[in-house]
């Protein structure tokens, strides 16, 4: 799964690695983003548009928006099927951006964080869906999902799931609303190549959302509990 990540590039930094035409999103960096929290993403509005969502799913049929039924998670398998999830596949489709992602390893009765990340070190794109929620007084709530799959050999010892990253030359192509082909799309829900992603231990500083500080992606050599 994917319930706690990275995004710590700036605004040039984002700019320079996405073809972004237009800013609707104040970039603020984390490096411990949290379920509830709002996040940066790119969607296509005839141009490709940087936008805030916050973190949990609401369908626009959902009856109220609270934080707790929001949807962080959804199964790549059954993304096209479920209710929750479908029609957004069809036509709301997005890039959730990041730097990199915690996952835990259980060991005993303890759950070590890890830190994952591309060799690279350059951001990159979950994928991720998007909905609008609308109150009867007009009011609207826009958040987003990250799409997960059957993690690759590198990340099987963490977990069971993991984010699917999209590949850089299919970018495009998730975000262009103009594609329905439901085959073409599932097809880009696979897990990342282990080659291009590195694991480190870190801090148990992670695992409380109020810290977000630089040594929460520090290796757990540095010293730090």
């Amino acid at each position: 799964m994917c319930g706690r990540f990275v995004m710590i590039s700036d605004l040039s930094a984002l700019e320079e690695a996405f073809d972004i035409q237009a800013v609707s999103a104040d970039v603020k960096p984390s490096y411990n983003i949290a379920p509830g929290s709002e996040v940066v993403a790119l969607v296509h509005d005839r141009v490709n548009r940087l936008v805030s969502f916050r973190w949990g799913l609401v369908p626009t049929w959902a009856k109220n928006p609270t934080i707790e039924k929001g949807i962080i998670n959804a199964r790549a398998e059954t993304v096209a099927e479920k209710p929750s999830f479908r029609d957004s596949f069809k036509k709301r489709r997005c890039l959730v951006l990041a730097n990199g992602y915690y996952e835990w390893k259980k060991v005993g009765k303890n759950k070590l964080p890890h830190y994952v990340y591309p060799v690279s070190e350059r951001p990159f794109g979950f994928a991720g869906l998007y909905d609008t929620w609308r109150s009867k007084d007009g009011g609207t709530l826009s958040t987003c999902t990250i799409i997960t799959t059957e993690p690759n050999e590198l990340l099987r010892p963490l977990h069971d799931r993991m984010p699917v990253i999209v590949p850089k030359d299919r970018e495009s192509l998730w975000l262009d609303d103009s594609v329905a082909g439901e085959k073409s799309l599932l097809s880009m829900l696979r897990a990342s190549v282990s080659e291009v992603l590195e694991i480190r231990e870190v801090s148990t500083l992670v695992n409380s959302p109020l810290n977000d500080v630089p040594e929460c992606i520090q290796p757990l050599s540095s010293g730090l509990l």
